[in-house]
């Protein structure tokens, strides 16, 4: 189902006091905006929550505007969502969600109360790179790349058939996905092949596009990125099978120093592990295709990978 909540937040921006009427947004859509919130940007009951809001509610939105008049972003998100449907299998509530975030991340994947949602957030699609909403400037035909991947993410998390370390920590914490606690207590090996899996997704939704911006690379990224492989399979293999939020950020997180990617005297290329988990899963996927292999364990999908590369990070 598709929620678009972007009406609602540019009411807010109508509003004679748009402060107060972002907190009475915020709490009529308490559920996806606070797990948002907490994912994404920073804890919504905490002293800087309202510093955040003042600067969206008053940042210049005519690339909005303007995007809005001239796409049809909620016919794109509906036509994505009805093909990752089909080719996902998808046998779990998943919701598509389309919003006006505050600058922190361009799409993302949430579960709240066991149901799953991807959401997109449209100032960074709006093919202008914009410093005070802290916009991305993707283009907008860019949408059902991302949402695919997150679709994919909900489907691995929530689907009844999935044999996921990440469906089963989420079910645990009452079927509610949090970035920080599945980074702490889920094994590398599995945020890897989550995230490869995804990337491989919006391959097959979304063809056409750079290869490197399926990884959210940077040209000269994908590029250094592929002449290090070989490096970066040594230097993940002892990582695989621990659990630490530092490893999550290290390896699948950007805006991390030189220090914290450092791994034996090599730094590692920021997001480098979406690479390496989308290397790792195509030749299950050539084997079993994206339904069923969304749904496989790490284990299983690391026993069919490459040879030369299983011997080095099973």
């Amino acid at each position: 189902m598709l929620i678009n909540l972007v009406p609602d937040f540019l009411s807010v921006l109508q509003s004679t006091d748009p402060v107060a009427a972002y907190q009475r947004y915020f709490e009529t859509h308490r559920p996806l905006l606070e797990a948002y919130w907490h994912n994404y940007v920073l804890d919504p009951s905490g002293p800087h929550f309202l510093d955040v809001v003042r600067e969206a509610v008053y940042a210049d939105r005519d690339d909005l505007r303007a995007m809005l008049d001239r796409v049809d972003v909620a016919a794109l998100a509906t036509s994505a969502e009805q093909q990752c449907a089909a080719l996902f299998e998808v046998d779990s509530r998943v919701d598509v969600l389309l919003m006006i975030g505050v600058g922190g991340a361009n799409a993302g994947e949430l579960v709240v109360n066991g149901k799953g949602i991807a959401f997109a957030c449209l100032e960074h699609f709006t093919g202008v790179a914009n410093t005070s909403t802290r916009g991305l400037g993707l283009e907008p035909e860019l949408l059902p790349m991302w949402l695919s991947h997150e679709m994919a993410h909900a489907v691995r998390y929530t689907s009844p058939r999935s044999r996921s370390a990440m469906r089963e920590f989420i079910a645990g914490q009452g079927g509610y996905y949090s970035y920080w606690e599945t980074g702490r207590h889920v094994a590398l090996r599995e945020h890897l092949v989550n995230e490869g899996l995804a990337v491989q997704a919006a391959r097959l939704l979304s063809p056409g596009h750079a290869p490197w911006e399926y990884f959210g690379f940077q040209r000269r990224q994908y590029v250094r990125t592929r002449e290090m492989e070989p490096i970066l399979f040594r230097s993940v293999a002892e990582e695989l099978g621990s659990a630490a939020l530092g490893l999550r950020l290290r390896w699948l997180s950007g805006g991390m120093s030189d220090d914290a990617r450092t791994v034996d005297r090599y730094v590692i290329p920021e997001r480098a592990g979406y690479f390496l988990g989308a290397r790792l899963v195509e030749d299950a996927l050539t084997e079993h295709g994206m339904a069923k292999c969304l749904r496989m364990s790490a284990e299983e999908l690391l026993g069919m990978a490459p040879a030369e590369m299983v011997a080095r990070t099973a």
